[in-house]
């Protein structure tokens, strides 16, 4: 009996990476119903992460009221693996974009309910934090967060800011005397899949913050403000955030991050697949199924199919990538270690149309790739 391990990504804006697993399974079983196939949902960090490692390691979703980016009272979540120590954390849930659709300044937003999502896993006893942190509305340099740790901000006259990107202009000093301890004592992991540094032209600013809502002049005073805060955290804590790669990811939640607990930022693709200890999964395995909405040159930065044919390069194990859409780059793809790449979009339609046919079309690609390794003699 043949063995496929289907480790895919989302399919942004159409399907969950559950949803994407489980489909291409129906599509193959539906050819080949002896195959062997075993599902690991994949997430980078931003919406689904929690889901993902909840789907493949088991646990329990917490839900929890915190603030949202706004500072407005919801119904946020995280999870907490079957170790009851581990709580895996997305930023999205209670800092994310879709919380403040129609309504994105990254001048006013704030990362508190994400810290708010850190102190209740502290109270329930965790001592790992996994922490997905993609699609912030942020800008904030992850000050919310460390403030709902109880890290004060201070103006010149010893007042706290506003938690926000707007209120880092008027930082000048930094007290931690009444932050949590608890979180020095925990291993705290960063699912952050850029390398941009916190402020300049490849900074927080300039390359997220448009969209979320700002326009030029915003940039400027988002970017000024960003690097008054570098140089409030050297001064006051001697760090120089600057100098390391991925501090800019989430509106700069990345440097807040490593300012204030005791974080490693890692490819999100990374911190999963060692939990599931991919390794050993696909040992045994025939061919590698993986993928995401769209696949290009981009990917090579940290995507979840190129992190997925790293980890099979070693085991020689085939890797098929089924998309939604194939960009430029497709060569340099290839060179990394993917087998093939299948596009589930089989007739020429924009997206608002493709989207709505999106599962059916996975399912007819699925069904495709299966019918061609029946031939092969699977």
């Amino acid at each position: 009996m043949k063995k496929v391990v289907i480790a895919v990504d989302s399919f942004k804006g159409t399907m969950s990476s559950i949803e994407v697993c489980t489909f291409i399974e129906t599509g193959f079983k539906s050819i080949l119903p002896e195959l062997e196939t075993v599902k690991v949902p994949i997430a980078d960090g931003g919406e689904g992460t929690v889901d993902a490692f909840l789907a493949a390691l088991g646990g329990e979703k917490i839900k929890v009221r915190v603030k949202d980016p706004l500072f407005r009272e919801i119904e946020s979540f995280y999870g907490i693996l079957p170790d009851q120590k581990t709580a895996v954390i997305e930023m999205a849930a209670a800092s994310g974009r879709p919380l403040v659709e129609g309504e994105k300044n990254p001048c006013l937003t704030s990362t508190y309910g994400t810290g708010e999502l850190i102190i209740d896993a502290l109270n329930r006893g965790c001592n790992k934090l996994i922490i997905g942190i993609g699609g912030s509305a942020t800008n904030d340099g992850g000050i919310g967060m460390a403030a709902a740790l109880g890290v004060k901000f201070l103006d010149e006259a010893g007042n706290s800011i506003s938690l926000n990107g707007e209120g880092l202009a008027q930082l000048r000093r930094i007290d931690t005397s009444e932050k949590d301890t608890r979180i020095d004592h925990c291993q705290v992991l960063v699912a952050c899949d850029v390398d941009n540094p916190l402020y300049g032209e490849n900074g927080a600013a300039y390359i997220f913050a448009p969209q979320k809502g700002a326009d030029q002049a915003m940039v400027e005073d988002l970017d000024q403000n960003l690097q008054n805060y570098a140089a409030v955290l050297h001064k006051d804590l001697g760090l120089s955030v600057q100098e390391i790669p991925g501090t800019g990811a989430a509106g700069g939640l990345g440097a807040g991050l490593v300012a204030f607990t005791p974080a490693e930022l890692k490819p999100g693709i990374e911190i999963i697949l060692d939990a599931v200890e991919f390794s050993a999964v696909i040992a045994d395995a025939d061919m590698i199924i993986t993928g995401e909405g769209k696949i290009d040159g981009q990917s090579l930065r940290g995507k979840v199919p190129i992190g997925i044919a790293d980890r099979a390069k070693d085991s020689g194990v085939p890797v098929i990538a089924i998309v939604g859409d194939v960009g430029e780059g497709l060569e340099a793809i290839y060179q990394r270690g993917i087998t093939a790449v299948f596009s589930t979009n089989r007739v020429a339609v924009p997206f608002t149309e493709a989207r709505l046919r999106a599962k059916e079309d996975l399912v007819a690609t699925s069904e495709s790739i299966a019918r061609l390794l029946k031939i092969a003699g699977w």
